[in-house]
């Protein structure tokens, strides 16, 4: 796909050249330069830091292609700016990755206006138009690992789930509601964490103190993303239960797939890998640059990972 890509930008620019020619002279073929902006909502976390960072080193399989990367600092008004800004700069595309915000209408309708093609990785915002998305079904990815922590816990147990907020994230209540859809009426009894676990490593580690503490007859713990259950798992192992509750979340985060490898209380996680996502996200966007046709939607696979299959999705040099 790449190499055709390739040949249809320089087929492009070699049109561009010979009709820009005069008296019969070819013009200069140099390649244009291509400007896409990475419009992040938030680089707060590592999966978001991935994501963007994925985009900008798939970017380099391209001689011509510039990325702009932004951060919103998690604020819509400050994406909404720096989006306008990458207009300004005549780019010729935008790659949005939202976060965890529903909608961005004034950013969506600014970036319609001047005709630029918008990508949209991971959150698929509403209220405006848009180019293409790719992501994945969290409901689903939810519902796989709840699947497998009904089999892994013998339908039993008591199993706590952290999210990461705030309550309007569709991302988080999708995963969470999956879980419940397979494990609601079993003989397994799930709590919930009180506050959000904010997507981070200290935030998980937080609720899991909490949890614990509220909790000590835990057999398991979900959390939404696998920043949160890195902090968890460290929790558990600060009291010393390690042996006796297991650790499921979703994302495919390098390190969880190494605790995931080494056998560890790390048991499972459903893949939604921002280095994946990224990179797609990228390349869907050269698509669309060389004027191929794209689905509008794709939704990316998201095998659940365990100790079974970790080897095949593990690598140390990712950037998520």
């Amino acid at each position: 796909m790449r190499a055709r890509v390739l040949s249809l930008l320089a087929v492009a620019v070699l049109v561009a050249a010979a009709c820009s020619s005069s008296s019969g002279t070819a013009a200069p073929t140099t390649a244009k330069t291509i400007k896409i902006g990475m419009a992040n909502l938030t680089l707060c976390c590592a999966y978001f830091i991935g994501m963007s960072n994925a985009v900008q080193d798939e970017a380099k399989n391209y001689s011509n292609v510039q990325i702009i990367a932004t951060d919103g600092g998690g604020d819509v008004a400050k994406l909404t700016s720096d989006i306008e800004d990458l207009i300004s700069k005549k780019v010729d595309g935008i790659i949005i990755s939202g976060g965890p915000i529903e909608a961005a209408p004034a950013a969506l309708d600014d970036i319609k206006k001047a005709g630029i093609p918008v990508v949209m990785v991971d959150r698929k915002l509403k209220g405006g138009d848009y180019t293409s998305w790719i992501g994945p079904d969290n409901y689903a990815i939810g519902q796989e690992v709840g699947d497998f922590l009904k089999t892994k816990l013998n339908g039993t147990g008591k199993l706590a789930v952290i999210r990461g907020g705030p309550a309007d994230n569709s991302i988080g209540s999708d995963r969470t509601s999956g879980l419940h859809s397979k494990l609601d009426g079993t003989g397994i009894t799930i709590v919930t964490y009180s506050d959000w676990g904010s997507w981070s490593t200290d935030g998980g580690k937080k609720a899991m103190e909490d949890l614990l503490a509220a909790n000590p007859d835990l057999s398991a713990v979900f959390c939404e993303n696998d920043s949160m259950c890195l902090g968890a798992q460290s929790a558990i192992a600060d009291a010393g239960k390690s042996s006796s509750i297991v650790v499921a979340a979703v994302d495919g985060q390098k390190e969880a797939l190494k605790e995931i490898l080494d056998g560890t209380n790390y048991v499972a996680t459903g893949r939604n890998n921002a280095d994946q996502i990224g990179r797609a996200g990228l390349n869907r966007m050269m698509g669309i640059l060389a004027g191929g046709s794209v689905p509008h939607d794709t939704v990316l696979p998201s095998p659940l990972i365990t100790k079974d299959n970790a080897v095949k999705f593990y690598d140390a040099n990712s950037t998520f």
